[in-house]
C-alpha cells in the first residue's frame, strides 16, 4: 500500500518573524512636512549615454542637467513611450 501523505508539518519559530517585545518608551513625535508646490511639467529626453535634451523652438536641444540631478530637486516621472530609442521624462520643478 502507498504511504499516506502528511501535510501537517510542525511550525518552527523563526527569529526574523518573531513579534517585537512591547516597551514603555514613547514613540517619536510626528513632524509635519511643509507642502511643496511644483510648477508646470516639461518633457526631457535621455539617450543611452545619459545625455538629456529639451524641446525648444521646434528642436531638441541639449539640457544642462542630467536626470539624476533633476531627481534631487524636482519631481521626475518616467513616461512609458519612447522617442527614437530615448526615454521620455516629465519633470516638474518647485516654484
Amino acid at each position: 500500500m502507498p504511504q499516506k501523505r502528511n501535510f501537517n508539518r510542525p511550525q518552527r519559530p523563526n527569529g526574523r518573524f518573531a513579534p517585537e517585545t512591547r516597551s514603555l518608551q514613547r514613540p517619536p513625535p510626528v513632524v509635519a512636512r511643509e507642502v511643496i508646490v511644483y510648477g508646470k511639467p516639461f518633457v526631457v529626453l535621455e539617450d543611452k549615454e545619459k545625455n538629456t535634451f529639451i524641446y525648444k523652438a521646434g528642436a531638441w536641444v541639449p539640457h544642462t542637467e542630467s536626470i539624476a540631478d533633476c531627481r534631487q530637486t524636482c519631481q521626475v516621472k518616467e513616461l512609458p513611450q519612447q522617442l527614437n530609442r530615448m526615454t521620455r521624462y516629465e519633470i516638474r520643478c518647485p516654484e
